[in-house]
C-alpha cells in the first residue's frame, strides 16, 4: 500500500490506479431525490433507504454503495406536473451503463412499490435514468473508463 507522509493512502492507490491497488469503490448510482413536501427526519431516511434497497434489488449494487442526496424545495421553487399531490417525488438517477432494460423496469417497479409502502401514490413517483458514458465520469481525477470499477454493470 502506498501511504501519504501523514500515514494514509494515496489518492492513486485508494482510486485503484496502481496496479497492485484493489479495485475503486465508488457510491454508485449517483441519485437526487427531489420533492416539495416536508418530511420528519424519520420519514426522509425510509424514502433514501427505499430507494436504495430498490437498486440493490434491481440493480445488483453492492451492500453499502450510497450515493443519494434528498433535497426539500419551497414550493413556490418546485413546480409539479398537473394532477400531481404535494407528496409527488422526482427521483434522478445517474448510472453507468450497461444495465438492461429488464432491471430498470425491476428498478422504476421497486421503487415505486417501496415508495407506495410510505403512503406516496405511484402517480407520485417520477423517475428518471441518465447513462452518460464511463468516460463522463470522473473519479480520482480519471475517467471511470480508466478505473477497475470492481462490479459487474450488466445486469
Amino acid at each position: 500500500m502506498r501511504q501519504t507522509p501523514s500515514g494514509g493512502m494515496s489518492l492513486r492507490y485508494r482510486a485503484g490506479l496502481d496496479a497492485q491497488a484493489p479495485a475503486y469503490r465508488e457510491g454508485m448510482p449517483a441519485v437526487r431525490i427531489d420533492t416539495s413536501h416536508p418530511r420528519s427526519s424519520d420519514d426522509v431516511a425510509s424514502v433514501i433507504e427505499a430507494v436504495y434497497l430498490a437498486q440493490r434489488q434491481a440493480l445488483k449494487v453492492p451492500e453499502g454503495d450510497r450515493n443519494i442526496i434528498y433535497t426539500e424545495h419551497l414550493p413556490e421553487r418546485f413546480a409539479r406536473p398537473p394532477g400531481r399531490s404535494a407528496q409527488y417525488v422526482r427521483i434522478e438517477i445517474s448510472l453507468f451503463p450497461g444495465r438492461s432494460i429488464d432491471a430498470k423496469r425491476a428498478l422504476y417497479d421497486s421503487i415505486t412499490d417501496r415508495l407506495g409502502a410510505l403512503g406516496i401514490a405511484p402517480a407520485d413517483v417520477f423517475i428518471i435514468v441518465h447513462e452518460p458514458p464511463l468516460e463522463n465520469w470522473g473519479i480520482a481525477g480519471r475517467a471511470a473508463s480508466d478505473i477497475d470499477l470492481g462490479f459487474d454493470l450488466n445486469v
